[in-house]
């Protein structure tokens, strides 16, 4: 059980990073491979500005790592444990999203 204060917070920094859709499509685009910024923006049609703002995001908070490359910089996981950790974490929320047993699902709004 994960207990320590430090481990507690950097699960919270991982949840607070995965609360966005956008955060969420950059964390999976680099567990395929590393990018450089102006080809993720167009793998997820947003401005270089806004993915520029998501980036920095996953920086603070550990997740990935920014790598000079010439005058050029590369973002990738900052962990290869981080690609299967989303795989696990992805299969998951699937499974669970599919799992229809709740019986009061449709009466409570609870589970879509």
């Amino acid at each position: 059980m994960l207990t320590t204060a430090t481990g507690i917070e950097v699960l919270a920094r991982f949840g607070r990073a995965l609360a966005d859709p956008i955060r969420c499509r950059v964390l999976v685009a680099l567990r395929e491979a590393p990018a450089h910024p102006a080809d993720l923006a167009e793998l997820l049609g947003i401005s270089r500005t806004r993915l520029s703002n998501h980036l920095a995001c996953l920086r603070d908070c550990g997740l990935v790592v920014a790598v000079p490359v010439g005058r050029r910089t590369r973002y990738e996981l900052a962990d290869p444990r981080l690609g299967h950790a989303l795989d696990d974490l992805l299969a998951a929320v699937v499974a669970v999203a599919t799992d229809r047993t709740c019986i009061d699902a449709e009466d409570q709004g609870c589970c879509p």
